[in-house]
């Protein structure tokens, strides 16, 4: 052992080896270090962000009032349908100094609105839409799968389709590789065919 440590040390010097090999090769122990001190920065990090105190009553009156319109808005008008319903002098009246109002200030109003609601229409629209697309990939596995279920209920011996011009995988279910007696599914057969 210690001629062919002398050699190699010989040939390769003292740590020569080891870095020869770590150029082909990650060093599993390096990478570790590496992936736990990144680990522990990003849950330092993660602490750092709530170790603030709790914010004062400033702070939660505004997240309050930040929940507020779109409740308010829809709440009040299905409170207008009411006060038409209950009193429709009252609701008249009002709906008189709403038609007093300037167009500028509707528009402004408009703005206003679509700007705020406009914001978490968009991103509530992007997620339906990823969530469609997401469903449609899965579309075709989903029928493979219920052409199975259809052809096991139908007793084809487990094979999609089950009757001639069908396919599995674009394979004709007639031209399909015949995968023998299967004792387990012929035995399940006889227990529920009657």
């Amino acid at each position: 052992m210690g001629l062919i440590e002398r050699v190699l040390a010989l040939l390769f010097g003292g740590g020569a080896l080891k870095e020869t090999v770590e150029i082909f090769r990650e060093n599993a122990e390096a990478r570790a270090v590496r992936a736990a001190t990144l680990s522990d920065a990003a849950l330092r990090q993660f602490a750092s962000e709530f170790a603030h105190p709790r914010p004062g009553p400033f702070d939660r009156v505004i997240d309050g009032l930040n929940r507020v319109p779109r409740p308010a808005l829809a709440l009040g008008t299905l409170g207008l349908f009411v006060a038409a319903m209950v009193d429709p002098i009252w609701f008249a009246e009002r709906m008189q100094g709403i038609a007093l109002v300037p167009e500028p200030l509707w528009w402004l109003m408009g703005a206003i609105v679509s700007f705020y609601f406009g914001a978490r229409h968009q991103t509530k629209g992007q997620e339906f839409q990823r969530s469609i697309a997401a469903t449609m990939l899965r579309t075709p596995e989903v029928a493979r799968n219920i052409a199975a279920l259809r052809a096991l209920d139908a007793g084809a011996g487990g094979l999609p389709g089950g009757t001639v011009g069908d396919e599995v995988g674009g394979v004709p279910v007639d031209e399909a590789p015949d995968l023998g007696p299967n004792r387990a599914l012929d035995e399940w057969r006889r227990g529920h065919a009657g």
